[in-house]
């Protein structure tokens, strides 16, 4: 079994996960405020950019195949090297999907 340290850019945290574990779940043992919600991939609540390193996350169904390169959820989200992640960053299709909520309500206006 393989460890792999996991940096938050900006926070001066730091982990050290295995590859048979989540991120969250080491987080949650840790003491590390990680925001999450769903715990199955879906809501995006737990996302994080990658600034370096890989993940592995096949069960990551709220992402698109572009957005796994870039943000890992970390419920979902296993270690595949040392990573940085930025915490709070959101992948696009959250945001569109925020503005079409918006879209839709000030149309009901």
């Amino acid at each position: 079994m393989t460890d792999y340290t996991v940096e938050f850019v900006g926070t001066g945290e730091e982990i050290t996960v295995s590859e048979k574990e989540t991120i969250l779940s080491r987080c949650i043992e840790e003491g590390i405020a990680q925001e999450y919600s769903c715990r199955v991939g879906m809501c995006l609540a737990c996302s994080a950019e990658i600034v370096d390193g890989e993940v592995t996350q096949p069960a990551a169904r709220g992402l698109t195949e572009r957005e796994r390169e870039n943000f890992a959820l970390t419920c979902m989200a296993r270690p595949a090297s040392d990573l940085r992640l930025d915490r709070g960053k959101y992948p696009p299709s959250i945001e569109a999907d925020a503005a079409v909520g918006d879209d839709a309500a000030a149309a009901d206006d």
